[in-house]
């Protein structure tokens, strides 16, 4: 389903795209690579002359995870190839290494935060490290609905629509559907 209509009339003049693909590899490892691209829709002045032209990018950074089938994070690289303050931007890049040794389901924002807050990161490819272990968990769940072996679903409680006491729990989770207790009656 759309989005209502505008209410009013309006132009274009910002797009942010962010793009996740995951890949299972032959070694049994698993890379996820998130992208992250932002377009103007209008020509504007840069630093020391010129312009910057309507739909180039004015950031486009990539950032490539490999993981482990326990959502360990064995090896990382950054990439740029549009970056407003060019090589002083992407003179980072080689940090995102530091990565590796997370865990993307053990507060992995809140390692990341403190590894890559402000000023010891890039706020754009720290951005895509968000994305990442809801994208880990899409690429593990096919994996696992192939695998079951009567473990319960990692999803489950992860939603509103997975909670355990709710009706896809119970019309497709059956085992693991747990009863909402009723309100205590206050007479």
């Amino acid at each position: 389903m759309p989005l209502s209509d505008p209410a009013s009339p309006r132009r274009p003049v910002h797009t942010r795209s962010i793009r996740v693909e995951s890949y299972a590899r032959d070694d049994g490892l698993w890379d996820l690579e998130a992208e992250l691209v932002d377009t103007k829709a209008y020509d504007f002045p840069i630093r020391g002359g010129g312009h910057h032209p309507a739909g180039a990018p004015v950031h486009h950074m990539r950032l490539r995870v490999t993981i482990d089938d326990r959502f360990n994070i064995t090896a990382s690289e950054a990439v740029y190839e549009a970056a407003p303050y060019g090589e002083f931007c992407s003179a980072i890049a080689p940090e995102y290494g530091r990565l590796a040794g997370l865990n993307l389901l053990n507060q992995f924002r809140k390692h990341v935060r403190e590894r890559f807050g402000r000023t010891a990161g890039c706020t754009h490819v720290t951005e895509l490290t968000n994305v990442l272990p809801t994208v880990a968990i899409q690429t593990m769940a096919g994996r696992q609905a192939q695998s079951d072996h009567g473990e319960r679903p990692f999803q489950l409680d992860g939603c509103h629509a997975l909670r355990v006491d709710g009706p896809v729990v119970r019309a497709h989770y059956s085992p693991w559907y747990v009863p909402a207790e009723a309100p205590a009656d206050e007479s």
